[in-house]
């Protein structure tokens, strides 16, 4: 199996009033072709960012500083011209956003927004775009295509909204799809829709999916891999099983711990907390970044970050005591 998508050593700085402020750290991860990464943490952990860097679509634009590696078959994208950008994304990456509410352009229709992007991309007649436009929409299971695509977006409901972005994103058959939250704000039923929408994706078209969330229940659901990130590090990444079942890293431990839990002897137990938050982005942490809310923190996690440690065939952690999780 050939990786889409890889990233090496990857770090990006973004300016503000402060000057450069560091964001993400030495961040490795890969994606496999017709594979699912799940990349988790809290709010503020770096995943959007990540995602970001990705597609140079970065807040401060030419002035956020990245070093490292990001490559998409093989091809290095941290280089490249603006206008080389602009090709690979749509075509080559796309991307689905969190908020289905607010990223479809409300003063066009369904049909001009998707037939731009086809057209974009691709050398195809208005016909010829409207027919591929109705032909995604079919994909993501709305029938009425037609209907939806003279459309505005403020006529669909939030589920119609997202499962046309997903339609947007696959429509000039991306070899990386990179989701953000994309079921946020939804409900429960039409959350597992868009996950199955999702998997046929990538299972149909042999699509590399990032999907960001800091939903573990989600994550377990549709991902063959997990990666989980805190203040800009990654710090434990593996198989989905592997990870879930038998996290090495205090952080992923504690981020299981906090989930609900509703049968059993659990049923009216009190919901349990991460202490402390998540170090703002400038604030120098020598050591491990986890460290100042890390029960198992000793003077060896202060004094440097701790180096990789495979706790099995694929399953690496960076800790100084994973043992001891």
């Amino acid at each position: 199996m050939k990786n889409i998508l890889e990233i090496e050593h990857l770090s990006l700085s973004l300016p503000s009033r402060k000057g450069m402020v560091p964001i993400l750290h030495d961040v490795n991860l890969h994606v496999g072709e017709g594979k699912i990464l799940g990349l988790v943490g809290e709010s503020g952990s770096g995943k959007s960012m990540t995602a970001f860097a990705v597609t140079r679509l970065l807040p401060g634009g030419d002035r956020a500083e990245l070093d490292g590696s990001i490559r998409l078959c093989g091809r290095q994208l941290l280089g490249i011209s603006r206008k080389s950008m602009e090709e690979v994304r749509g075509r080559d990456v796309s991307m689905i956003f969190q908020e289905p509410m607010t990223c479809l352009n409300p003063v066009f229709t369904i049909g001009t927004q998707m037939m731009d992007v086809i057209r974009t991309h691709e050398k195809m007649s208005s016909s010829d775009a409207r027919k591929k436009a109705l032909a995604m929409l079919e994909a993501v299971h709305i029938r009425n295509g037609d209907d939806v695509i003279s459309c505005y977006p403020y006529q669909l409901s939030g589920g119609m909204r997202q499962r046309v972005m997903i339609a947007i994103a696959l429509s000039c058959h991306p070899k990386l799809l990179i989701a953000d939250e994309p079921t946020t704000a939804l409900d429960v039923t039409v959350q597992a829709q868009i996950l199955y929408l999702i998997k046929e994706a990538c299972r149909k078209l042999k699509t590399a999916v990032l999907f960001i969330s800091h939903d573990l229940g989600v994550i377990s659901e549709i991902c063959d891999s997990i990666a989980v990130m805190y203040s800009g590090h990654i710090v434990e990444s593996g198989d989905t099983a592997s990870v879930l079942t038998t996290p090495s890293h205090p952080y992923t431990r504690a981020l299981i711990g906090a989930l609900p839990r509703f049968t059993g002897s659990h049923t009216h137990d009190r919901l349990t907390a991460i202490p402390g938050m998540v170090p703002d982005p400038s604030e120098h942490i020598g050591g491990c970044r986890f460290a100042p809310r890390c029960p198992k923190a000793s003077a060896a996690c202060r004094e440097g970050l701790p180096p990789p440690l495979e706790i099995r065939p694929g399953h690496r952690v960076y800790c100084c005591h994973p043992e001891e999780v």
